[in-house]
């Protein structure tokens, strides 16, 4: 069996009929195009250019408009990396596939989250375009956020100006505009306001994974599906994956240094740099949601024991071989200096139930970084939310992959991070050589549960192996490998280890020991 090879797939002009009616939004007037019986949006503006002294501000409305606003192309995206690219940082619109007929259909919306570490992201990414999930009757919305320091910086000076005394956050609260926006103006496009859920992979299922646990996102939505993400790490001055958390203090100290490598001293100074001069940086430092005590009021994990949580159906899941991307060590000795040096006395036990190779650092290893980032935390939301809550819980384990020879370099590869995305948005290269019908087929299956999932907050349906929602007691997890079946859960011992860990470091000691 051979995987789904994910390619930037380059969009070809489909076939384009008599254009529909504008649609009336609360700002302006919008024409879309209908494209293989879909009508398709994109481009809509949901959010003041936040250029300026909108920088580093909450994202304010956009200006109304008159005459009819044509949205036939994509956005450029939010500005990141070096600038290279279609980047700017007017950068807040919305894209939308509607499969309606009459705006009066009501149909369910499922609202995509990109990913990329919160530095990258597009939601125009062809990977993500969401015209075979809308041809199941749902319409699929995908919003620009910002991202980088452009999207996360706190600064003391940037505090001070808040109505709420805190900074960073911006691509989150990016985020809740745009659903917000939908919930407004999504009628007239033929959607039901009160049947909307978020999805999103990597940065997008940490942030689906947030919303669920702001209070400022409360009611936007009635359903939640994270991909590889969740957020239940204690804070950390030092971060790790999946302990990527500062607290506002920490997060608006290094605001001052990211001031001052910037060579200025002030926040309007700041303001006026063009976003190339701005001080980069990969995913940390800067450039990652913080607990602000606003957006994200604690830390997920005792937000989720107390119950303080938005209460929603989740289809929740992660990748089998997630580590495979984001582990660095080149040796065991190096796997085991690593270990140490981040989890102290606790490396000794997560050694033995992640033990590195003889001659190399195999998969044993790597998945200590898939638990640490991505197993665990998912795990986590699964068993608090079905000890605290009342909605309903699905776990998943992805692992589709090929069938590497024995002796080659592959052979203990499993699902790496991002392979599941092609199979949910079923935008896999039909001419792919690699292509096997079971990757088709795995295909067809998790669209028509993240569908049914959007459709009725369970993934249930006709024609679909059964899925038992997760519980404490049975602990049931639906393995997607060449088709789906129900198992228990990945490394269970493992994992309670990690729970130990995690547990120790929200103690005094464990708090004293990250500093």
């Amino acid at each position: 069996m051979k995987s789904i090879v994910i390619i930037a797939l380059l969009i070809v002009a489909a076939p384009t009929y008599a254009n529909p009616e504008p649609v009336m939004t609360e700002y302006g007037p919008v024409q879309g195009t209908v494209e293989n019986r879909l009508t398709v949006y994109r481009g809509i503006p949901f959010g003041a250019p936040p250029v300026g002294n909108l920088r580093w501000k909450q994202p304010k409305p956009p200006a109304k408009w008159d005459d009819v606003l044509l949205t036939m192309k994509f956005a450029p995206n939010c500005y990141q990396g070096d600038g290279s690219g279609d980047v700017s940082e007017d950068c807040l619109y919305i894209n939308i596939w509607s499969p309606v007929k009459s705006a009066d259909e009501k149909l369910p919306v499922l609202v995509w989250i990109y990913g990329g570490g919160f530095s990258f992201g597009s939601s125009s990414d062809p990977v993500t375009r969401g015209e075979h999930l809308a041809r199941k009757g749902v319409i699929v919305a995908t919003i620009n956020y910002r991202v980088g320091s452009l999207g996360f910086l706190a600064h003391p000076e940037l505090s001070a100006e808040s109505p709420h005394q805190v900074s960073g956050n911006y691509g989150l609260q990016d985020q809740i505009a745009g659903l917000e926006w939908i919930g407004r103006n999504i009628d007239a496009f033929g959607g039901d306001p009160e049947n909307v859920t978020i999805f999103g992979e990597s940065a997008g299922g940490i942030s689906v994974s947030m919303l669920c646990a702001s209070p400022e996102a409360k009611g936007l939505f009635v359903g939640a599906i994270s991909q590889s993400g969740g957020s239940f790490g204690p804070t950390r001055p030092t971060t790790y994956p999946g302990e990527n958390m500062k607290t506002l203090a920490q997060a608006e100290a290094e605001g001052i240094d990211f001031t001052r490598r910037a060579g200025v001293t002030t926040l309007k100074e700041l303001r006026k740099l063009p976003p190339g001069k701005l001080p980069a940086g990969w995913g940390m430092g800067s450039a990652w949601p913080i607990v602000d005590g606003w957006i994200i009021p604690d830390d997920q994990y005792p937000l989720y024991q107390a119950g303080r949580y938005n209460d929603v159906n989740v289809l929740i899941g992660y990748n089998s071989d997630e580590g495979l991307f984001f582990s660095r060590e080149k040796t065991p000795e190096e796997y085991v200096e690593n270990t140490r040096k981040r989890y102290g006395p606790w490396a000794d036990k997560l050694l033995e139930v992640y033990p590195a190779g003889e001659d190399e650092v195999g998969r044993a290893a790597r998945n200590l970084t898939r638990d640490a980032a991505f197993g665990w935390h998912t795990w986590t939301w699964a068993r608090l939310q079905a000890s605290t809550g009342g909605a309903k819980v699905f776990l998943y384990y992805f692992d589709q992959h090929p069938d590497f020879p024995k002796d080659s370099e592959q052979a203990d590869h499993g699902a790496p991070h991002g392979a599941d995305i092609p199979y949910v948005f079923q935008t896999y290269d039909p001419d792919d050589p690699n292509l096997t019908q079971a990757d088709i087929r795995l295909s067809k299956i998790m669209a028509r549960y993240w569908v049914n999932f959007a459709k009725q907050g369970d993934p249930n349906g006709p024609g679909l192996p059964e899925w038992p929602a997760f519980t404490n007691e049975t602990r049931k997890v639906m393995l997607f490998r060449n088709g789906a079946t129900v198992e228990g859960v990945t490394d269970a011992e493992a994992l309670e280890v990690l729970d130990d860990y995690f547990e120790w470091r929200r103690t005094p000691e464990g708090r004293a020991w990250a500093q």
